[in-house]
């Protein structure tokens, strides 16, 4: 991913107000090892039901605006598989992230739902070392597995957006 400053997120919100986007708590943006994120995803240290993702969609950041779970259902989390990194192997900690389509659908209330790694760690999950089912133990299997895992993870995320941008 491409490194972002605080400006260019801000500008990127897509189905924000003008208001929850000054009020955003953005993560530190200096920590971030760009270079092993596909998207930018946290949630809000102030505002424990919003969280966000930034994800590049046609050479763009677009950045989204998510309803996340509350505290209560974080401490019952039931397995599953993320829609984005589709990790089999890390299971237990996905959440049901939900988001306000852009425009004037948005301002309606429609919305779209997606399951996604809780605390976003997508471009980790999808980094980590293929089981033997998955690759065999061929190092190049390994890399090429990897690889396409990476690919999608960063297609289905820019599919999320551009569902989040689609007027009907």
């Amino acid at each position: 991913m491409n490194p972002l400053t605080e400006k260019q997120i801000r500008d990127s919100f897509v189905n924000a107000t003008k208001r929850e986007v000054a009020q955003a708590t953005l993560p530190d943006l200096a920590e971030i090892d760009w270079e092993r994120h596909d998207y930018l995803g946290w949630r809000d240290r102030k505002a424990p039901l919003s969280a966000y993702v930034t994800v590049w969609a046609d050479g763009e950041p677009v950045s989204v605006l998510l309803r996340a779970p509350s505290a209560g259902a974080d401490r019952r989390r039931s397995k599953g598989v993320c829609a984005w990194c589709e990790d089999v192997v890390v299971t237990d900690d996905v959440s049901l992230y939900a988001a306000r389509r852009a425009g004037a659908a948005g301002r309606k209330g429609d919305t779209i739902g997606t399951l996604l790694c809780t605390e976003f760690g997508c471009s980790r999950n999808v980094r980590r070392k293929p089981t033997y089912a998955e690759a065999g133990n061929d190092p190049v299997a390994h890399e090429e597995y990897t690889g396409l895992r990476i690919l999608g993870l960063q297609e289905r995320s820019e599919r999320f957006v551009r569902e989040v941008l689609r007027t009907r």
